[in-house]
Formats: structure tokens, sequence, C-alpha cells
């Protein structure tokens, strides 16, 4: 009996799932190390502009070197430089990236009640520009990748991770362009994953809800720019440029785009239809709805306009700028519109629309350049989505796991068209949090709770991946 049950024991460890081979980690004694590089590296300023990663690569490249991993730097500006750095693997599978950037956005320090840059602990938080974009994730792919390397396990697959500079709107392409045009091979991937937002949500004290963004609307922002005669105040003048340029602004802002799912935003409804409460999920499935969609579309855009977002190609004035005194009627008058397109738009046909609409020739579409390419979403059937289906459940028990489609850009779209696999993922928050301290928000912060619970999903997901089977 005792030889039978030996047996059955031996046979149950050499089928059982791959994520038993995932090295076990006792995440109360990681703590102390996980708050500690993040708070170093809030402490850190690399507000952009001007950036000055360097700071930051050097503080990551002397933690990843004292573990003996070789790390190098590519950088097209001395003070903006990459880290890279990796661990290598049989080769049986092509790499994972994990990478994060390490500038943040300028803040206005008279709207803090902390230390922007002190990595403040208060109130269950920690306080600074960063902690959720994107010095949170900055840890976590650090952490994962020194946890692999000291727990000494093979892999299948090299893990390389990218520290990058210049993600925030920058237009001099220091970070993820220059990386891609000039040292791909260095990154090159089947899988990244990144920043996601929004990550969890937290609601009435437990995590309800984890987005894996598989995709994102791309960036495609224009100017309208309208002449006309210009001339003192008292005299109207029927092509004043301002007159025409208001109307314009009017028409392209209150424009309703046409409504289209993909394949992501398509199962990120029906997931969530699944999980709310009857009146909300009546709304959701009612989407393709011909008598219904109208008024829930409509009822969306007032109540939750990132869910509306999703739905469209969205198209919002920005900025005007005409006129040099009150008395004196321009000559020249322009407005910004920032245009986030649907990841399969038909860009030709949505600019001819779009001119119809305004519907005056005495208005000109400006296309500006593209910061991010048209790239295609990532995929819902691979090892890394599913590994990250696995880890959201069970480091957020009962909480849905679920696709998601960015409203705003991230650094994936370069990889994407590269043909690399990219998933965006953050920490738990409230929608409190996530609405007023969140990434670019005056103020910024992080659950101290939520930081511990990221870093485990990240290396719970990046583990199942890399670990040999």
């Amino acid at each position: 009996m005792i030889r039978r049950f030996k047996t059955l024991v031996l046979a149950l460890l050499c089928c059982s799932p791959a994520w038993s081979q995932t090295p076990a980690v006792d995440w109360t004694k990681q703590q102390a190390e996980i708050l500690r590089h993040f708070r170093a590296l809030i402490q850190i300023d690399t507000s952009n502009p001007p950036g000055n990663e360097i700071k930051a690569v050097e503080y990551l490249k002397k933690v990843i070197e004292a573990e003996g991993i070789p790390a190098q730097t590519f950088a097209l500006d001395a003070n903006r430089p990459n880290l890279v750095a990796r661990l290598k693997g049989n080769g049986s599978k092509r790499p994972i990236l994990i990478l994060a950037h390490t500038d943040v956005v300028r803040v206005q320090r008279e709207k803090w009640p902390v230390d922007p840059f002190g990595a403040v602990m208060k109130d269950g938080y920690i306080w600074g520009r960063g902690t959720t974009d994107d010095k949170d994730k900055l840890v976590a792919v650090l952490m994962s990748f020194l946890l692999l390397k000291r727990s000494g396990v093979p892999l299948d697959r090299d893990v390389i991770f990218l520290a990058e500079s210049g993600e925030e709107a920058d237009t001099t392409g220091v970070g993820i362009r220059f990386m891609v045009e000039q040292h791909f091979d260095a990154i090159d991937a089947e899988f990244a994953i990144t920043e996601g937002i929004p990550g969890a949500t937290i609601e009435n004290g437990r995590v309800t809800m984890v987005q894996i963004t598989t995709t994102e609307k791309v960036p495609r922002r224009i100017r309208l720019v309208a002449n006309g005669t210009s001339g003192h105040g008292s005299v109207p003048r029927l092509d004043n440029a301002l007159v025409h340029l208001g109307a314009a602004v009017s028409k392209v802002g209150t424009w309703e785009t046409p409504m289209r799912l993909n394949d992501t935003t398509r199962t990120y409804f029906e997931k969530l239809a699944g999980v709310s409460p009857p009146e909300k999920a009546a709304r959701y499935n009612g989407l393709l709805d011909p008598q219904r969609s109208a008024e829930i579309q409509r009822y969306l855009a007032k109540n939750e306009p990132v869910h509306y977002s999703m739905l469209h190609t969205s198209v919002v004035p920005t900025m005007l700028q005409a006129g040099v005194g009150p008395n004196v009627i321009p000559s020249m008058a322009e407005a910004t519109v920032d245009i986030r397109s649907l990841p399969d738009e038909d860009v030709p046909a949505f600019f001819a629309e779009l001119t119809r609409v305004i519907g005056d020739s005495d208005v000109n579409v400006v296309p500006l350049p593209l910061t991010r390419p048209d790239a295609p979403p990532s995929r819902l059937d691979t090892d890394m989505y599913r590994a990250l289906e696995q880890a959201g459940k069970r480091v957020y028990p009962g909480a849905v796991v679920l696709p998601g489609m960015m409203t705003a850009a991230t650094d994936m779209a370069l990889l994407r068209a590269m043909g690399v696999q990219s998933y965006g993922i953050g920490p738990a928050l409230t929608l409190d949090d996530q609405t007023n301290y969140g990434p670019h928000s005056d103020v910024e912060r992080l659950p101290e709770t939520s930081l511990y619970k990221f870093v485990e999903f990240t290396w719970d997901a990046v583990a199942e991946v890399a670990v040999k089977k």
C-alpha cells in the first residue's frame, strides 16, 4: 500500500500543472526590499522634461549588478539612458521582455500636501510622483527579475529587463523608439509586459476586477486652421477666422463617431456584464441591440465616459489660439484636436468624413506627426495572456480578469508594431484613487498593500511563462 501511494504521488508530481514548477516565495519577507527599492526610486526626481533618467538607471544598474547580472546601457542622450539586463534561458522558447519607464510627469508642488519626491508613508499610502506611473511597474519587474536570478531555477526562455527613458509624451525618441529602431536585437521578444491603465479595481475593500491591456487607441492629433481677413474689431467681416474656427470646433466636438467593437472590447463588455448588477449588465449586453444602442451610448457618454471612449474614435478639442488684441480681427485662428482612433480605424475615410462634418472650405485640417504607430491588438490565446489571467485569479481571489483597451497610449504600440505580443498591467486602486490620485493627477499615491500584491502578481505571471517546464 505504501509503495502504491509513493508511486501515485510521483505520478501526480510529474503530471501536475506547469504552475507547480514556479519557485515558492515568502512574500512577507520580501516586503522590506520591495518598499526600499520603491521609495528610493520615487525619491529620484526624473520629471520629464528634462528627464535625467540617468539617476534612476545608476540606482538600478547597481542593484542588478550586485546580483551578478551584467547590465548594459543604450543612450541617444547621455543623461537619458536605457538599461538592459538579461537572464539566459535554454533557448527552447523566445524571450519575454519585462519593462517600465523611469521618467515621470512634472508636478505642481503647491498642489501636494507632502513632498512629491519624498515617498512619504501616510494613511496606508505611499505618496509621490511616479507611484502609479510608472515606478510601481519598475519595482515589480525589477523584483521579478531579481527573484528569478536568486531562485536559480532553469528557464525555458531569456528574461530581458528594460528600464526605458522618455515615455511621457517625449518627442525626442530617446526611449523605446531609439531601442526599437537602433537596438531591437537587445530587446526582441515573443512577449512583453509593462504598464496598463487601469490595472486592478478595489470596491468595498476587495479587488473585484483585474484588467489586462491588450490594445490601445492611436493618437492622431490635428490642427484646425482658419484663415480670413484681419481688420478693426469695429467692422464685422464674413470671413472672420475666429467665427469659422469656432463653428468647426463645435461641430467636431459634438460629432458622434460610429460605435465599433473589436475582440478585446467585445470580450471586455461580455465579461463585465457577467459580473455587474442587473441594470448595468442589461446596458452592456444591449450595446449591439439596434433598438437600444443609441440610448445606451448616450448614457455611457454622460455617466461612464471611459466606456464610451472604448467604443468610439474620440474627437476632443483641447487648445485654441487666435488674436493679438480685443479690437483686432485675427487673420488666422487655430485649434488643436486630440483624436484617439480605434485600432482598426480606416484613417483616410475617417479624415474625409471629418472634413465633411466641418463643411467649411475656409477651415483646413492639418494632421500632426504621429507619436505612436498603428499596431494590431495582442492576442488573447497566448501563454502570456493565460499566465496573467491565472495570476490575477490566484493573487486576487474572486476577481474577474478581463482584457482591456486603453483610451490613452503607451510604448507598447511600438513593440506591437514589431510583432511583440504586449500586455499592460497595473496595481489595485479604488475608483477614487484611479480618478483623483492616479497617473498624471495633481497628487499621486499608491496603497502600500497594493504595491506588494502587484509585485506578487507580476512575479507569478513572469515565472509561469519563463520557468522551465
